[in-house]
């Protein structure tokens, strides 16, 4: 949901929190360090997280966002998503994984395997209902240096947070945590690599590469900053494959094993991957390509969940009371478009997305742990 979200106890954080990233830099956010703004008058005793996967804009979806475009615009991404619109808006904190870099308006854009996206793109999120994204993956150094503080900064114009790549070394060590309904919950992000890219020299804080240590002391930085909740977003796994690698299940298993980490989202496969319970808390392996136009699409490589986590306020903290997933479909038209299957009309090609999404996300024991999809 589009709120003025904000960083809160925007303290630089030092040694271990080196490794995370955040939303803008202490020098430019809108409320003073260590206050927040807040859209309740109390703390909320619940709240929902909305995660959901890959936006990997290829050539196609930029010549669709042309054609979309009114009179006086070049672009416009917002048709794309207007599908899931309303149940990523209904969110309490939206959350996407922004994989590719932002262009200069008027730039040159390009695809795969050196990504350079229309900066029309950010406002196309904020008005779908995102307040953060996710930033850490291996495309983020596809455009280098100037890519990473491009996107970050067309990032703060359209208001969405971010976390997993920064512009400065102050930046990289001040923990993104967010206010959601008087509730701080804060987000690491981490990628596996950079397709051969190396980080700027001089400038290893620039993008967070994943390491269970690494992971943690974000983490636990960002606890020190007064979160509450902390979301870890993962770029990991191995492409179109839907099962969890032995790697992903054994990250899993120890980042969810430390007090710090409450939740898991990954990416990077392009097909969804289960969601499944560990010691009480989940982690959704893979959430599929949120959008993408693959230039050989797979039909498994338009398929998506989006994952929803309600957190509830007990004595001890907090724990996810409910978690729930609702498929999506890329149709590729024309016109291309994002769409919810919940909504969806019915129909042969909607029948085999919701059936082996469904297969794939409860494979598991997801289903045995209350995971349930809205409908069915």
């Amino acid at each position: 949901m589009r709120r003025p979200l904000a960083a809160v106890l925007g303290v630089t954080m030092l040694g271990a929190a080196a490794c995370t990233g955040v939303s803008e830099p202490a020098a430019e956010r809108n409320e003073p360090p260590g206050q927040a703004a807040t859209t309740t008058t109390g703390p909320a005793d619940s709240f929902t997280v909305l995660a959901t996967g890959d936006v990997l804009i290829h050539p196609a979806l930029t010549e669709q966002a042309e054609r979309d475009a009114e009179a006086g615009l070049e672009r416009d991404y917002r048709p794309l998503f207007g599908g899931v619109r309303p149940v990523v808006s209904a969110a309490d904190l939206a959350i996407c994984h922004l994989e590719v870099p932002l262009a200069e308006d008027g730039g040159e854009f390009s695809g795969y395997p050196s990504f350079n996206a229309p900066p029309e793109l950010a406002g196309a999120l904020a008005d779908t209902g995102y307040d953060s994204c996710s930033t850490a993956s291996n495309h983020t150094l596809d455009q280098g240096a100037d890519g990473v503080r491009r996107t970050l900064d067309t990032l703060d114009e359209a208001g969405i947070r971010h976390t997993g790549s920064a512009r400065t070394e102050q930046e990289a060590d001040t923990p993104l945590v967010l206010d959601v309904n008087g509730v701080t919950v804060g987000q690491v992000s981490f990628t596996f690599g950079f397709n051969g890219y190396e980080l700027p020299e001089g400038k290893p804080w620039m993008a967070n590469r994943l390491d269970a240590e690494e992971v943690i002391a974000a983490a636990e930085a960002t606890r020190a900053a007064g979160a509450e909740v902390v979301i870890a977003s993962l770029h990991w796994g191995t492409e179109y494959r839907h099962a969890p690698t032995a790697e992903q299940r054994r990250l899993a298993e120890r980042l969810l094993g430390e007090d710090s980490i409450d939740l898991i989202l990954g990416h990077h496969a392009h097909v969804v991957q289960p969601i499944e319970r560990i010691d009480g808390e989940w982690v959704a392996y893979g959430l599929g390509n949120h959008v993408a136009r693959h230039a050989e699409p797979r039909g498994v490589s338009e398929e998506g969940i989006a994952a929803s986590f309600r957190f509830t306020r007990e004595a001890g903290g907090w724990r996810v009371e409910q978690a729930e997933y609702v498929p999506t479909l890329i149709e590729l038209g024309p016109p291309i478009r994002l769409v919810d299957l919940g909504r969806a009309g019915p129909s042969e090609r909607n029948t085999e997305a919701l059936d082996r999404i469904d297969e794939v996300v409860l494979s598991r024991g997801g289903a045995e742990d209350g995971l349930t999809r809205p409908g069915s």
